[in-house]
């Protein structure tokens, strides 16, 4: 477990490097212990994650019955954890053979704080889904709000990490999303987790 000045010390430098600022990287742990320890970050994500969690559970699951909500929060927490670490097994497979294994390890220490910082930054959407159902104009503003801020500082991010130029960063958010969505989706339908009723219409 991380201290509290390491763990501050992590966001921070995710917090420069979704700034565009490559000098984030000097606040990451980028050694071995640094690599294993940055899925921490997972840890430091859950509370904004399990109020998602619980606001998507509300829509979602069996409304009169809380160890079905239940039994939801815990399948979107497999589907959303499957769908963070998942697409970084996927990336240890290819980046040796699209040249960029020598930043392997920037861009998963720096992605797992990155996550768990946006997180906490997207947190109002997911508190307003606590309160207002989905197809509530506010909440779908600013949900769109929030998922485009995440992409630009994502974005961001995967650029200062890979320093091999806009090109190849931008490949590289790109095919990493692609991954994660593909992820998320096979394993919602594994986990039978239904579309909200907004996002089904």
């Amino acid at each position: 477990m991380l201290s509290a000045d390491e763990t501050y010390s992590s966001l921070a430098g995710a917090w420069r490097l979704m700034l565009g600022k490559a000098d984030g990287l000097r606040l990451l742990d980028l050694s071995a212990d640094g690599f294993w320890n940055s899925f921490f970050a997972i840890v430091v994500a859950a509370p904004p994650l399990i109020v998602g969690w619980v606001g998507l559970a509300n829509e979602i699951g069996d409304p009169t019955a809380f160890a079905g909500r239940f039994g939801m929060v815990l399948r979107l927490a497999t589907a959303e954890i499957g769908a963070w670490v998942l697409p970084l097994v996927v990336l240890a497979l290819v980046a040796p053979r699209a040249g960029i294994g020598g930043r392997f390890v920037h861009y998963v220490v720096a992605s797992n704080w990155t996550s768990a910082a946006l997180a906490w930054i997207t947190l109002p959407s997911a508190l307003l889904q606590l309160f207002l159902p989905f197809q509530n104009d506010v909440v779908t503003l600013v949900s769109y709000l929030m998922f485009g801020l995440s992409a630009v500082l994502t974005w961001r991010m995967t650029n200062a990490a890979i320093a091999k130029g806009a090109a190849v960063g931008t490949a590289v958010f790109f095919g990493m999303f692609v991954t994660w969505l593909i992820v998320l989706s096979a394993l919602c339908a594994l986990l039978g987790i239904p579309l909200p009723s907004s996002a089904a219409s």
